[in-house]
C-alpha cells in the first residue's frame, strides 16, 4: 500500500525538480522523477501550478513543456504572504517566526530591515 502525500506536498515538489533540471520539462519527463505517481497526477499539478502563474507552458509538439515562471525566492516569498493573509493574528505568527530563526537568519533579516533603501509595500 502507497502511503500519500501531504497535502499540497507535491506543489512543492515539482517546482524544486523543475529548477533543478532547469530546462522546459514535459509532463512525461516530470513523471520520471517520481516513480510512484500516474502521469494524469504530474498533469493536474502541473495545470495547478500554470493556473496559480507559478510555471509556464510551451507548446513542444502534442504536449506543453513547463518550466518556472518564479524562482524559488520568489514563490517562498509568497507563500509567506499567503500564510500572514490567512491568520487572524499576523504579528503574532511574524513574533513566533522572528523567533524560530536562528543567529545568522535573525542577523541577516535585521540586516534587511535596516537597508536604508529597502522596497516598501503597502
Amino acid at each position: 500500500m502507497t502511503q500519500r502525500r501531504p497535502t499540497g506536498t507535491l506543489e512543492q515538489e515539482v517546482p524544486l525538480h523543475l529548477w533543478t533540471v532547469g530546462h522546459p520539462a514535459t509532463p512525461a519527463e516530470v513523471l520520471d522523477a517520481f516513480d510512484d505517481l500516474a502521469y494524469t497526477t504530474v498533469m493536474t499539478i502541473l495545470t495547478r501550478l500554470w493556473q496559480k502563474d507559478l510555471v509556464v507552458r510551451t507548446r513542444r509538439g502534442r504536449a506543453f513543456a513547463y518550466e518556472p515562471a518564479v524562482s524559488e525566492a520568489e514563490l517562498t516569498a509568497r507563500r509567506m504572504h499567503e500564510s500572514l493573509a490567512s491568520t487572524s493574528d499576523p504579528k503574532a505568527a511574524l513574533v513566533t517566526f522572528v523567533g524560530t530563526l536562528s543567529r545568522p537568519q535573525a542577523r541577516a533579516l535585521r540586516a534587511l530591515l535596516d537597508e536604508p533603501n529597502r522596497r516598501r509595500r503597502s
